[in-house]
This record gives structure tokens, sequence and C-alpha cells, in this order.
């Protein structure tokens, strides 16, 4: 199978980001795995190379919009002004951080558009910084289904020693989730579940879906939803072949989840997936964009700030993001082909 071509997008350059950047490079093994494309402002990549105290071998510098030519064993770097972003303070939220990526990601989305590249692994980013740079969407997430014009469900999912967290709710207040829990977007969410581990590389998979309330709701005792909209989400999800269970207490599922009976949780909010499986993995956890036009990829922590600059990040979840992104492209594109050869014999 020939190599895939993956973006690196910079994070933000007040966090650990451009320490993660250079270190994953660094590793002989992520330069073999893929065509390497980083799309980021100069003055971040020299700022994680000074950080680490190290200089990036194989490296080419090109204007941002130049043809993305990648030479073997080369690491191509798309150049992107950013006013103010050699400025911006170790530790500290910015504009210019905020706007380094969100146009890093777009050149990225941009790529893809053009079928230059397979994959995109984004260095964390800072939601504050991303709103004072302009960000109208609550996370990069929704600037992503935004970009491509999404109809359809996407989500992040949260993956941590093979266990894997998808939500039917996300970034919202708590007040507002009921409202927010139907049976269309639980069996959405169950639904893109099975896909986005299906194109990852599981046959098929073992989804187990969390209830609502406490104990399940003891039959209706301690509230409803499981009998209003989780069970009948999760019988018509069962009615599309899907293979899911549920709902079951959220207090327990996790460690059916841990001893390996179910590959993911479908869970009804953040925190319910959430506070488990960083309690379980979040030393080597990854963030996948799921229901996007590629895979897109990030370590599941922010931009700890109270350890930037110190070069003592670990790099175990970025690299792992990396390892994940590649594998999804590379069963993407075979799965791809399979339909195709499926429709040309049909």
């Amino acid at each position: 199978m020939s190599k895939k071509t993956i973006a690196l997008v910079q994070g933000d350059p007040a966090g650990i980001g451009p320490e993660l950047l250079i270190r994953l490079l660094s590793e002989p093994d992520v330069r073999a795995a893929a065509n390497l494309v980083v799309i980021g402002a100069p003055e971040v990549f020299a700022r994680g190379e000074e950080q680490m105290g190290v200089t990036i071998d194989g490296l080419r510098h090109a204007a941002i919009d130049a043809p993305l030519e990648v030479a073997d064993g080369e690491i191509l770097h798309l150049d992107l002004p950013i006013d103010g972003i050699g400025d911006v303070p170790v530790a500290e939220t910015s504009a210019a951080g905020g706007r380094s990526s969100m146009e890093g990601l777009r050149r990225g989305f941009e790529r893809k558009q053009a079928g230059e590249i397979d994959g995109l692994v984004f260095m964390p980013f800072n939601k504050e910084s991303m709103h004072k740079g302009g960000n109208v969407f609550a996370d990069e997430l929704g600037f992503a289904r935004d970009f491509f014009g999404l109809t359809t469900r996407a989500s992040e999912f949260n993956v941590a020693n093979g266990m894997w967290n998808g939500r039917v709710t996300s970034h919202v207040a708590m007040k507002d989730v009921p409202e927010l829990l139907t049976i269309e977007s639980i069996e959405d969410s169950i639904a893109l579940a099975d896909q986005t581990l299906r194109s990852a590389g599981y046959e098929r998979p073992r989804i187990v879906v969390a209830a609502y309330n406490p104990h399940a709701g003891d039959g209706g005792l301690m509230g409803d939803e499981e009998i209003r909209v989780i069970q009948p989400a999760v019988e018509k999800a069962r009615q599309r072949q899907i293979n899911c269970v549920g709902p079951l207490p959220a207090d327990t599922l996790w460690l059916k989840v841990r001893d390996g009976d179910y590959d993911a949780v479908v869970t009804m909010y953040h925190d319910q997936g959430q506070i488990a499986i960083k309690l379980l993995g979040f030393d080597r956890g990854v963030s996948v964009l799921a229901g996007l036009p590629l895979p897109i990829t990030t370590p599941a922590h922010g931009t700890a700030f109270d350890i930037a600059g110190q070069a003592k990040a670990n790099l175990v979840p970025t690299k792992n993001a990396f390892t994940m992104c590649v594998n999804m492209a590379n069963n993407r594109a075979a799965t791809d082909g399979v339909e195709a050869a499926e429709t040309e014999d049909a």
C-alpha cells in the first residue's frame, strides 16, 4: 500500500503543541509511516525546536499555497503567515494563537478538498484563544462542520487503551441536555459510532449505550428518558443491524468496557464518558473528529499551560493520534477500493 499523506497542523503556540510537534517529527517510525506536511507559522516551528534543543533535518519550507509535493524522506512545511504569532507569550491565551489554529485547520481542509491529503492530525488547540481569534463555534468540530457544509452528524470520540467513547451531546450546558436527547439524535450517535469504529478496522463493533439517569431510571422512578428516547433509539439501531445494547447504568458499564466486553460506549453527555475514559487512560488518549470527510485526530488533552515550554510533555497521546490517523486513512482507502470493485462487478 502506498504511503498516505498526513497533514500536521500546529497547535496553540503558547502551549505544549510546539514541543510535541518537534518530538513527533523526531521519531523515525513516524517519518517512515507517511508523507508529512506541516501547516503553520514557521515561528511556531522554530519555537518548538528551541524548546527541545533540536533541529529537524529534511525540512523544506514552502509558501502556504505551494503545490503539495513531498519527496521521500523530507518534511514539507507550508508557511502560514499570522500577524503577531512570534510574540505570543508562553502559557497565555491570545487572538494570534487562535487565528493560527483555525487558519491551519482551514488550510488543511482545503488540501483535502483538492485531494492532496489523506488525514490530518492537530496539536492541542486552546478554545479560549480560538474564541479570541474569531471562532464563532463552541469548538473545532463546529468549525469543521461549517467548512464542509455538513448536515449529517459529526461528533468527537475519545479513545484510550482500545476503549472508544462517543456522545450524543458534547460542548453544551447541562441544563440544555435533556431537550437534546431525542430518539433521532441518539440513534444517529449509535450509527456514527458503528461507522467510525468500522473505519478504524473493527469488523462488527460492540457498542453499549449509557443510560441518562441514576440506575437507568429504575423503571421511571428516577426519570423516564430511558423509556421515552434511549431504549427506542437502541431498538431502531438494532433494526439497522448495528451491534448495540442498552441503556445500561453509566456508573457500571465502563467496568464491562474495561474488561473487554464492549468496544465503544455512547454516552448522553460530555462528562459521563470523559471522566471515566480519562481515568482509565488519560496518558494515552486520542480524540477523533468523526463524521467528517477525512480522518482527523488529536491528543486527548489540552494545551497544558502549566508545563508549556518546559520540554516535559508526554508524547504518547500525540504519537497514538498520529498512528490512529494513518491507520484510519489506510483502512478508508482499502474500504473505498473494495466498494469501488464491488460497484464495477455489479
